[in-house]
């Protein structure tokens, strides 16, 4: 693991104000990030906190590449994002077509407007199933029904 970055468990990465990007940016503070997974109901739930930019979109990238070993069905809870760069939608749009062509599904959840807004300015708020809570994305999973076993299929 790169130095600024700490492994709480295996499941949780979190990428600390110290990191070496600070260092080398005087007078630029990197505001953290935290990502975990849980498993519930069949599906792996990423919960990510912070800011999803150049800076940890890469870590975001590998933490999903990691679920995706273990889970064919996966919902990323963005209700704590506090920004969203264009970087991070396209790791988020490469790994739902590589899940969805898997025969899996990826469902976004609790996206705010008014941080992930590069999802609706792309026009992917109405391509990539998404719903207003975790609760929503899983219930619409176990029906077997709803934007994600659709996204899944096309």
């Amino acid at each position: 693991m790169q130095p600024g970055f700490s492994r709480r468990n295996k499941n949780e990465i979190t990428m600390s104000p110290s990191s070496p990007v600070v260092d080398r940016c005087p007078g630029v503070w990197v505001e953290g990030i935290r990502i975990s997974s849980q498993h519930r109901d069949g599906f792996a739930v990423v919960a990510v906190s912070g800011e999803l930019d150049i800076v940890t979109s890469r870590r975001f990238d590998e933490f999903l590449v990691d679920v995706r070993q273990a889970e064919d069905h996966i919902i990323i809870d963005l209700s704590a994002v506090d920004f969203m760069d264009t970087g991070s939608l396209a790791v988020i749009v490469g790994h739902w077509k590589q899940v969805t062509a898997a025969g899996g599904s990826l469902a976004l959840a609790g996206a705010r407007y008014r941080y992930t807004k590069t999802l609706w300015i792309t026009g992917l708020a109405d391509r990539l199933p998404l719903y207003e809570s975790v609760d929503a994305a899983v219930a619409a999973g176990r029906a077997g029904t709803g934007e994600a076993a659709a996204a899944s299929q096309s």
